[in-house]
């Protein structure tokens, strides 16, 4: 606890209006790889408490939109259409199908993560399972040449899944921004230039 009190990137956070420091994650990933620009689609999976909505739609300027998703609730955020639901679910995939209603996405991000039982190999086969459903999720509305970001946790699964994201964009990056503490073994698999065909 006091560890996360006395984090610079909590009490920026905190300075800013953002509702978490993982805020500081996407826009240092941002700001290096120019994901963003007004006008575009984004999908934010894992979106709860919301500040990568806030960073996306901020960018935005009201020039585009953003659908977020989360099996919590978020509180309302300006400029951003938020669907309430497990990601798992057939009838929650297909609200959020209605609600981008045929538009090509530009880029899909995602940072969710599974509930933590404390069996690391359990936990660890479940982080890569919501991979790999965001990564089907961002080959089927992602538009020819959109991007796509995902938190992985290093470990079992992980070497495979980026080969799989190899098949479907032109490079594959891994990204660690400063936010991500350390200790952590999460890091972001950046797919730039979704492949047609």
């Amino acid at each position: 606890m006091r560890e996360h009190i006395n984090d610079t990137f909590v009490q920026q956070a905190k300075a800013a209006g953002y509702r978490a420091r993982a805020a500081f994650k996407l826009k240092e990933i941002d700001e290096k790889d120019h994901l963003i620009r007004p006008g575009m689609v984004v999908v934010d999976l894992g979106a709860a408490p919301g500040s990568w909505s806030q960073v996306v739609a901020a960018k935005l300027g009201g020039q585009g939109q953003v659908f977020a998703l989360d099996l919590l609730d978020v509180v309302p955020i300006r400029g951003v259409d938020f669907i309430q639901g497990d990601f798992q679910d057939d009838t929650v995939l297909a609200r959020l199908e209605a609600a981008l209603d045929g538009r090509p996405v530009d880029l899909v991000i995602s940072d969710m993560a599974p509930n933590i039982s404390g069996i690391g190999t359990a936990d660890q086969a479940r982080a890569i399972g919501l991979c790999e459903l965001a990564l089907d999720f961002a080959c089927c509305h992602l538009r020819p040449e959109g991007n796509f970001l995902v938190k992985v946790f290093q470990g079992s699964g992980f070497d495979a899944f980026r080969n799989t994201m190899r098949d479907a964009f032109r490079t594959v990056v891994v990204r660690k921004p400063a936010a991500s503490r350390d200790r952590s073994t999460e890091v972001f698999l950046l797919g730039l230039g979704r492949k047609s065909g």
